[in-house]
């Protein structure tokens, strides 16, 4: 039996697409598409919303290029202060133990928790308000908190002291990036796409990333 077309899409300026009414035809959509995998229009649908430009704001390309800059920055810039931790916490010397390494990562793990908890309490509810300026400070936050952990190994008698400090930081980045990430991804989002521009930019950011 053959299926009836039950919708069309379109975005833009780009051909009608059809949906069919029984399963055979989607699957056959879907292997056309696989077919094409290595095109360049499948690594517009990776890394693009659908739509693209259109279903977009004017100014998504250009946030998104310095966004995966800055992603691919903070990246490689924390597997260096990763290392520094580990170097810090006794990893390659003999004379450090066991317990003193994981009571340091307790407390830097239980500080960022609270820091985390008490920063949500005092400015959670503001956050809307002035979305550019947190977005601004989170980053500026979190290379203050790689700086502190690629430091620490330094100064190991306040190294513990660093590393609580550092994770409290990265506490507040986490909360005001993740907030602010979704203000802005309501504002990027014309055509009722929210989702859509959100898994993009997790896309772009791990393509960077890599």
């Amino acid at each position: 039996m053959h299926g009836h077309k039950v919708a069309f899409e379109a975005y833009g300026h780009e051909a009608m697409c059809p949906y069919w009414g029984n399963s055979h035809k989607r699957r056959s959509r879907m292997l056309n598409m696989l077919r094409r995998f290595p095109s360049l229009t499948s690594l517009k649908s990776i890394f693009l919303p659908k739509g693209y430009p259109q279903s977009v704001s004017p100014d998504y390309a250009e946030y998104q290029i310095w966004d995966t800059i800055q992603a691919l920055a903070s990246s490689v810039t924390g597997a260096l202060a990763a290392q520094a931790l580990l170097v810090g916490v006794g990893v390659g010397n003999v004379e450090a133990t066991i317990l003193s390494a994981s009571l340091s990562w307790m407390l830097k793990d239980g500080s960022g928790m609270i820091g985390k908890i008490v920063f949500v309490g005092w400015q959670g509810s503001y956050l809307d308000c002035d979305c550019k300026r947190w977005r601004f400070l989170a980053d500026i936050l979190n290379d203050m908190a790689l700086l502190m952990e690629l430091a620490s190994p330094s100064f190991p008698a306040y190294f513990t002291l660093i590393v609580c400090a550092a994770n409290i930081l990265k506490s507040v980045v986490s909360v005001a990036g993740g907030a602010t990430r979704a203000a802005v991804t309501y504002h990027q989002a014309r055509d009722n796409n929210v989702a859509d521009v959100a898994a993009k930019d997790g896309s772009q950011v791990s393509g960077g990333r890599v």
